[in-house]
């Protein structure tokens, strides 16, 4: 993919966050490949859990929104709706500030179902969250 297409593609979807989850907590895409996307997310107290750090549920939502983008953007989205049908976390690592990254990579891509890989990182590359989503495709009626 030219670098023309893959920022045109970008540019499409952080356009279609507007007045969604993903614009409040500011999610953007900001790189993707023949099998990935990467979205990026602010840590700061509107994300924070009491105590100042990141809320799990501020992950959990950074990485459905990741994932159902990918599948979204890798599958014949004119055709099908994407949902997501099961998700599961494991946090290993807090942060208090920065920002995170959501790498999406696709395990699975069924016709009807995808599994994705979620990896979020902070600015250092370390492994803050590690979480598995799984996707369906539904024919659009």
């Amino acid at each position: 993919m030219n670098q023309d297409t893959k920022e045109q593609l970008l540019k499409k979807a952080n356009a279609i966050c507007s007045n969604t989850l993903m614009e409040t907590l500011e999610i953007t895409f900001v790189d993707l490949g023949s099998d990935y996307l990467v979205a990026k997310m602010p840590v700061s107290p509107k994300v924070h859990q009491p105590d100042g750090v990141l809320h799990g549920g501020a992950s959990v939502a950074l990485a459905e929104s990741v994932g159902s983008a990918a599948s979204y953007m890798f599958l014949d989205a004119e055709n099908f709706m994407i949902r997501g049908l099961e998700i599961s976390a494991n946090h290993v690592k807090s942060i208090r500030t920065g920002f995170v990254y959501a790498k999406a990579s696709i395990l699975h891509k069924g016709r009807t179902t995808q599994l994705w890989q979620i990896r979020i990182t902070n600015q250092e590359d370390q492994l803050i969250s590690l979480v598995k989503l799984t996707t369906i495709a539904l024919p659009k009626s």
